[in-house]
């Protein structure tokens, strides 16, 4: 039972913002910009997108609904690490990265603290109410109730709030995501609000728009919610690439420069990824020449890449390059130069 009222309160606690864990009341946006209520889209979207962000540490928790508050003592693949502070994060870092085909796996040592997406703090003191914390998270954001991350809002700006009768009886001038979360969370369901516009915001952490609309609000975060799902759909496939290097033995099937393949220079070699990042191009026929050693490193925005880098050996630097992933399968990968669309590589397996 008291994992089920864990688990009931926190489900609540995500739902607040829209449900109040209450029956919901007819919402209002209409075409009159002040006729935003409570429980209308653009509520939603300002208060979903002044979320607190907890994605910062998802390698260590595996959820973007809430973060680990720190001091906190973890067993991190059979490694006990203890973080103090946020630059501790790297230890935890180096040991995931430390292969690439391995089953991570962190494990905390309890109570620990953790700020969820409505900035409360709650502690959870074992893993079954942290499974139960996930598991709400997870609910979340199938019921697109989670935080927005992808778009965030340039502070301050200016809501005015208006009663029934759509007569303004003030304003109030919003500093931070956190005063605009409580803002909207606790907003009057009998009164009104419209955003003075235009406002400015930063799109998937790079890209400054200015927003002119609640339309152009809804719009805005409708496309960046569109490119984190592709993100996230080429960072699975970065994943997958990952592992069919490692697991497998490969020649090079075709490098064309300028129109001119010139493979049969590596005929004689075969590459093995190794799940450390290295790589090795072994002389088939004749063991007496030396290997030639190099590193692989594969990421991902909203293609993937792979990035070569060999040295002591003229010919196998000239592969030397960051490759965009063209297409892939359990047989071939095929790539194409970053800097030059004309240069591209086939890697076959064998």
């Amino acid at each position: 039972m008291k994992t089920s009222k864990f688990l009931t309160a926190l489900v609540c606690m995500f739902a607040l913002a829209f449900t109040s864990c209450q029956d919901e009341i007819d919402s209002e946006n209409g075409d009159n910009p002040n006729t935003n209520s409570a429980n209308s889209t653009t509520a939603s979207n300002l208060e979903r997108s002044a979320m607190y962000d907890g994605s910062f540490d998802d390698f260590l928790d595996g959820m973007s609904c809430s973060s680990v508050l720190l001091p906190v003592t973890a067993t991190v693949n059979n490694t006990q690490v203890t973080l103090i502070s946020e630059s501790d994060y790297s230890l935890v870092l180096d040991i995931i990265g430390e292969f690439t085909n391995d089953d991570d796996s962190v494990v905390f040592q309890f109570p620990i603290t953790v700020r969820l997406s409505n900035y409360t703090e709650v502690i959870v003191t074992n893993q079954s109410e942290f499974d139960e914390l996930m598991e709400a998270c997870e609910t979340a954001e199938d019921e697109a109730e989670s935080a927005i991350n992808c778009l965030d809002i340039d502070f301050p700006i200016t809501i005015l709030t208006y009663d029934a009768n759509i007569e303004q009886t003030g304003s109030v001038v919003i500093e931070s995501e956190q005063q605009l979360y409580a803002y909207m969370n606790n907003f009057d369901d009998a009164a009104f609000f419209s955003v003075n516009y235009p406002i400015t915001a930063t799109l998937n952490s790079d890209t400054v728009v200015e927003i002119t609309s609640d339309a152009d609000l809804e719009a805005q975060i409708i496309e960046c919610i569109a490119m984190d799902d592709d993100m996230e759909d080429a960072e699975d496939q970065a994943e997958d690439i990952e592992s069919i290097l490692i697991e497998g033995v490969y020649t090079i099937d075709a490098f064309v420069t300028a129109g001119v393949d010139t493979a049969n220079e590596f005929s004689d070699y075969t590459l093995n990824f190794a799940n450390d990042l290295t790589i090795t191009a072994v002389h088939t026929t004749n063991s007496a020449i030396s290997e030639v050693n190099g590193t692989y490193e594969v990421a991902s925005e909203l293609d993937v890449f792979i990035s070569l880098t060999f040295s002591e050996n003229a010919n196998f630097e000239l592969l030397n390059n960051t490759w965009e992933v063209t297409s892939y399968s359990e047989n071939t990968i095929s790539l194409q130069s970053t800097t030059n669309a004309a240069v591209t590589l086939v890697l076959a397996q064998i």
